[in-house]
């Protein structure tokens, strides 16, 4: 299984590395950072910039797609090169998928109409611009896209997406050999739980 994880200006890192270090345990999957050009491309941290080994038009028909969110997703909405792969690839996939704000990109692809999807809380409402219906949940499954709410959500994706490509125990083995096993030291990670007030101050840092 041919996994292609897109990167783009400012996308965010573990949008990106979550899902990639899920499948890249996986046996048998191979997965390639691409982008418009090979070369690093930085992170919405500007610190960190990972690799693209290939180019959109050297990996044409991948069999996933991992669509990684970030601060530089607005931006990208307008890079029709990056949208216009997501669309033609869309076309051979197994599985199209997305982190955070990712589904975005889906969207202006084309392929979220009439379809639930989410994304990280902060933007849902963004997705009824694209004929999607947003649904607050962790992972949505519609057809064969499958849409992750915000960063730390891709895991919970890329383990979701292991299981419906190949089995549960594969999945549940990966799981265990990444040591995956939440247990936040703090109820704030859903603007649902978190302490009065600290909704604004996350937007501040991701804005």
């Amino acid at each position: 299984m041919h996994v292609a994880i897109p990167l783009y200006d400012r996308f965010t890192a573990l949008d990106a590395v979550g899902p990639y270090q899920v499948l890249a345990f996986a046996p048998g999957c191979t997965v390639t950072f691409v982008a418009g050009q090979p070369g690093p491309v930085s992170d919405d941290r500007g610190t960190l910039s990972i690799t693209a080994t290939a180019s959109y038009e050297d990996v044409s028909a991948p069999d996933v797609i991992v669509v990684p969110g970030g601060i530089g997703t607005l931006d990208a909405l307008s890079d029709e090169a990056l949208v216009g792969w997501i669309r033609q690839a869309h076309e051979h996939t197994r599985w199209t998928t997305s982190v955070c704000s990712g589904s975005l990109l889906l969207g202006a692809a084309g392929l979220l109409t009439g379809e639930k999807a989410t994304s990280h809380w902060a933007i849902l409402d963004f997705l009824p611009r694209y004929g999607a219906e947003p649904v607050s949940e962790r992972v949505v499954t519609a057809g064969k896209v499958v849409t992750a709410a915000g960063v730390s959500a891709g895991i919970d994706m890329a383990l979701t997406l292991l299981a419906l490509a190949s089995d549960v125990e594969t999945a549940q083995s990966v799981q265990l050999a990444i040591e995956y096993d939440p247990q936040p030291p703090f109820n704030a990670g859903s603007p649902k739980t978190a302490p009065e007030g600290l909704t604004e101050r996350a937007l501040s840092l991701i804005t």
